[in-house]
């Protein structure tokens, strides 16, 4: 029991809302089942919530109690139920066969198994294959209406319990029909070539200042990074490979000269083993700690913001596009299947947009 980590449950009044702060070390596993229960991450208050209900607190009793110590105390006159009559819920075997067969990662099969976990325990007294379209209406207007979960949590709801039904039990996509939300159309949050060169500079280790200059000079996702190998790098050609990227799929991305530099100096300064970065061990480098690099460096260069790894990814389509680059090469680089993702940065570009003149000021000019 020593061993596992501590969660605790905070409630908290924030902009006239009732939450609960879920507060632990990180962990992937944690992670993975706070998202895939429907909490969400808050950066001003550096935890992940949930809205406080009695329903959410059992929710997080019964998502947790396997992997981590609860630590109720801030809650007042909580009532948890047993959990006894719960444990025995299990999904079926060809779910998470068909999901290791496909290869689908890890962090997928974690969520999509969580998420449909959740799905049948709902309707514990139906079989899995008994549950009607209907009633899978009815499943999501909870979601929505008592749990209250984002709407990327709640496609990926949409996704688990579709690949039971199309994938496992063998089911056209035309025999039920599952509603979507509408996706929000958020923009990209970027950051400026002056913050990324505060950023830079304030981070004098040499591994993090490499792996800073990686995500942002060659628009890899994190993921990716981890799983680059020393062989992985080209000087000659100045090229990157990135294998077995999302999708499945391989690329080619550049190789900078000034991160060429940098990760030269890395390679003789702690000569790794087979990972271009290693964490204790010589394992792959913890996605986690990339991301706790990142925020310190953010903090430490007087940033109003928290830089996270995927906005390097941003700022370098970003900018990119705002030095005339064709989109279709930043589609490829980046290793968008569809262009419709990278236009996506058109709608973030100042450069344009500066460009751009308004009638009021023709008129004096006229």
């Amino acid at each position: 029991m020593s061993d596992r980590l501590v969660l605790k449950v905070i409630p908290l009044l924030y902009k006239n809302k009732n939450l609960l702060l879920l507060q632990f070390k990180y962990n992937d596993k944690l992670k993975a089942i706070a998202r895939s229960i429907g909490c969400q991450w808050s950066s001003t208050n550096r935890s992940w919530y949930i809205y406080h209900s009695r329903e959410n607190l059992q929710l997080i009793n019964n998502a947790f109690n396997d992997h981590a110590i609860l630590d109720f105390s801030a809650i007042k006159s909580i009532v948890i139920k047993e959990k006894k009559k719960l444990v025995s819920i299990k999904i079926p075997e060809e779910y998470t066969d068909l999901l290791i067969r496909r290869r689908y990662s890890e962090n997928t099969i974690r969520v999509y198994s969580s998420l449909f976990r959740e799905f049948i325990r709902y309707y514990s007294k139906l079989k899995p294959e008994d549950i009607t379209e209907n009633e899978i209406r009815k499943y999501q207007d909870y979601l929505v209406k008592k749990r209250k979960i984002s709407i990327s949590t709640q496609n990926q709801a949409i996704n688990a319990i579709k690949f039971y039904y199309e994938k496992v039990l063998g089911n056209e996509k035309g025999d039920f029909y599952i509603e979507r939300p509408i996706k929000e159309k958020k923009l990209p949050e970027v950051i400026s070539e002056i913050e990324l060169l505060k950023i830079l500079k304030v981070t004098d280790n040499l591994k993090h200042k490499s792996i800073i200059a990686m995500l942002y000079s060659s628009g890899i996702r994190r993921s990716e990074l981890i799983k680059l190998r020393i062989k992985d790098v080209d000087f000659d050609k100045k090229i990157i490979f990135v294998r077995a990227a999302k999708g499945k799929k391989d690329r080619t991305t550049i190789l900078a000269d000034n991160t060429a530099l940098v990760l030269k100096k890395y390679l003789k300064l702690f000569k790794p083993n087979y990972w271009l970065f290693e964490g204790i061990n010589r394992k792959q480098y913890s996605g986690g700690s990339i991301g706790m690099i990142l925020r310190k460096a953010s903090f430490k260069a007087g940033l109003n913001k928290i830089v996270r790894p995927h906005m390097l990814r941003h700022s370098f389509a970003t900018h990119m596009l705002e030095q005339g680059v064709d989109l279709r090469y930043i589609q490829t680089l980046l290793g968008h299947g569809s262009p419709k993702t990278t236009q996506i940065y058109t709608r973030v570009t100042s450069y344009s947009l500066a460009k751009i003149k308004s009638p009021f000021d023709t008129i004096f000019d006229k």
